[in-house]
């Protein structure tokens, strides 16, 4: 079950950094996005990978489940009809640092396990945990830079003026 719910969690992110990246394709966020979609994308093979090591069965209404609901998460009302909102960028890097840090936990729980578990292979647990890591970061900086380009770009109020 604790897999096959990473599992949900690492499909919902996968379609989204998909989305993101056809979104920002060609804007300064496209090439980082492109290498961390990349990287969710093979993340996920690798839990699965795991799954079949373990002899664990997925759990496929899970796996379309979390799959239809990054889909629906999509029709979200932002206020605007055909666009999006200024501020998706910020809410969807957040998702996905939400997903990442979750990811974080499961291989840190998956190298706690290694000991007693023969099948899982530490020093490739570990590499995934810092990759995981990484992708912290990157998302980190991505949401920072997003939240500047946001606010630069938004008009400010005069001090004092009414709100």
């Amino acid at each position: 079950m604790y897999l096959n719910d990473h599992l949900a969690g690492a499909t919902a992110g996968t379609e989204l950094a998909r989305r993101m990246v056809a979104e920002h394709r060609d804007s300064a966020f496209g090439s980082e996005l492109k290498a961390l979609a990349a990287e969710i994308s093979h993340d996920r093979q690798h839990l699965l990978r795991l799954l079949d090591d373990l002899d664990v069965a997925v759990s496929r209404y899970k796996v379309y489940g979390a799959w239809l609901g990054e889909k629906a998460a999509r029709v979200k009302p932002n206020g605007r009809l055909l666009r999006r909102s200024g501020l998706t960028m910020l809410v969807e890097l957040e998702a996905m640092r939400l997903g990442v840090q979750g990811k974080v936990l499961l291989w840190r729980v998956l190298l706690s396990a290694s000991a007693d578990e023969p099948r899982l292979e530490t020093d490739w647990l570990e590499q995934l945990l810092h990759r995981a890591e990484r992708q912290l970061r990157t998302l980190d900086s991505l949401h920072a830079r997003a939240t500047t380009a946001l606010l630069s770009a938004t008009p400010q109020k005069a001090p004092g003026a009414a709100r």
